[in-house]
């Protein structure tokens, strides 16, 4: 990566990480097995994040549509993810990653529930990167709830305690939002939080992204004006943002 691009590398960077079944058809292997590729890629994503200073990594694990999948895919994935639980956890500590799990957990199993609490006690004092795994996550139902859990306590419902009451309210918003696997949406991913980011669209499927893909999407980036509504000359009279943490 340049030194330019560097200097402007993303805070947060979410990610829909599309294509592992058709990377697995392809090749005219079970869909599983693009989803454990997957899994390969994730691994490597996180360790170049880490490296390159990203604080805040977002991915989109596991949808509340994706329940509608066919059972057997379902099953596997939902065994996949307790295997990798089990086996990235230690590399995870080692590394200085928080993970966290966003989503709804009262459908889940109560063993998946427990490991999903398990992995995040182990590594709640790791601060050089949090890593956000959505899953069982959905951006309506995460508006939806957080409106709820207001309603119920009996607060006012605006932009600021929406907000605040949201799945994600522990993180920044995300500034670089990427999706895989050459679609154009965004698919029920982040919707209150991504009002703002940047969009980086990628015909790589997921399991063959890797850290050149990576530093592409932070170099289109990197060369983006990020205005919020303001215009070009606002931004140049304005000092510098401060480092967020």
């Amino acid at each position: 990566m340049s030194k330019a691009s560097a200097a402007v590398v993303p805070h947060h960077i979410a990610i829909v990480m599309d294509g592992n079944g058709r990377w697995a058809t392809r090749r005219f292997l079970p869909r599983l097995a693009g989803h454990r590729q997957g899994v390969e890629s994730l691994r490597r994503c996180v360790r170049a994040c880490v490296a390159r200073g990203v604080k805040v990594l977002t991915v989109f694990a596991f949808s509340s549509e994706n329940w509608n999948r066919p059972q057997d895919e379902v099953s596997g994935l939902m065994e996949l993810m307790g295997k990798a639980l089990v086996r990235e956890v230690p590399q995870l500590t080692n590394d200085g990653v928080r993970l966290r799990f966003v989503g709804e957990r009262a459908s889940l199993s109560p063993a998946m529930r427990a490991a999903l609490e398990q992995a995040e006690a182990a590594t709640a004092a790791n601060v050089r990167m949090t890593l956000n795994v959505c899953f069982n996550y959905g951006g309506r139902w995460d508006i939806a709830q957080a409106a709820a859990r207001l309603a119920e306590r009996g607060e006012a419902i605006t932009e600021a305690s929406l907000h605040a009451a949201m799945d994600m309210a522990h993180v920044p918003d995300p500034d670089l939002l990427i999706r895989t696997g050459g679609e154009k949406r965004i698919s029920n991913f982040l919707l209150w939080q991504a009002a703002y980011s940047e969009l980086f669209f990628s015909d790589r499927l997921w399991p063959d992204f890797d850290e050149a893909a990576l530093d592409e999407a932070i170099a289109d980036y990197a060369g983006r004006e990020r205005r919020f509504g303001r215009t070009s000359e606002q931004l140049q009279q304005e000092p510098p943002a401060p480092m967020r943490a």
